[in-house]
């Protein structure tokens, strides 16, 4: 499908990737449904955003957005975010936001973006640890690992919980989904209903974009350099 003309080339550029990585995790990895919940846990960055938008669009129930920055995080309910949970907070008090948020109503899928210990802090929550412990059905997709690229996972975190694990990447989605994907990504786009933070730039400044921390849910594009006559 061709680009449709009202979606820039800067947009163009910037969205394909952080807009797939949710799209195909929850319709082809977690085959979301309507109604159901969901969780972002790395809701803050460029994908993460991206990711609360299309939960919403795909007709979930509630989202609930998760992130480390306070400043994005509080943009998050324009977005379509439902309810958010700042990730910097002790181990205690943020086992206590998760298992208070999916008190409302079950995850039934989580998209991680992060892994590593945030990780490990949300399944020690979603783990039953008595024998009362209602069994409910939640796909956590697997798709990034800026908090760490493994997990320490308890056995009980299997026995004591609905808990199903996927994986999100090139290795797992035919190619058929992805160009299924795409006209319908641009569609959004197109008509507004996708919003996603671009921060143009020329290819000579590729090296301090590279070092800089000030950009948190801002996509950059590299503009090249025109060719001199």
């Amino acid at each position: 499908m061709p680009i449709p003309d009202e979606v820039d080339d800067v947009t163009a550029a910037a969205l394909p990737n952080p807009a797939l990585s949710s799209w195909l995790s929850l319709v082809w990895r977690a085959q979301i449904k309507r109604g159901e919940t969901v969780l972002v846990l790395g809701a803050t960055g460029v994908a993460g955003k991206l990711a609360v938008q299309i939960a919403k669009h795909l007709g979930t129930g509630r989202v609930v957005a998760a992130g480390r920055n306070e400043e994005v995080l509080k943009t998050l309910n324009d977005l379509g975010a439902d309810a958010t949970i700042h990730l910097n907070q002790p181990d205690k008090e943020l086992t206590e936001a998760f298992i208070r948020e999916a008190g409302h109503k079950p995850f039934d899928v989580i998209l991680d973006y992060l892994w590593g210990h945030p990780t490990e802090v949300l399944l020690d929550a979603l783990t039953g640890h008595d024998l009362k412990a209602e069994s409910t059905r939640t796909r956590l997709v697997e798709i990034g690992e800026i908090a760490g690229p493994t997990i320490s996972l308890p056995a009980a975190a299997l026995r004591s919980s609905g808990l199903e694990l996927y994986g999100s990447g090139g290795g797992s989605i035919p190619h058929s989904a992805i160009f299924d994907a795409f006209p319908q990504i641009w569609t959004l786009a197109a008509s507004g209903k996708l919003r996603i933070d671009i921060e143009p730039a020329p290819l000579a400044d590729v090296e301090n974009l590279w070092q800089r921390q000030d950009s948190p849910g801002r996509r950059f594009v590299i503009i090249p350099s025109p060719i001199a006559k």
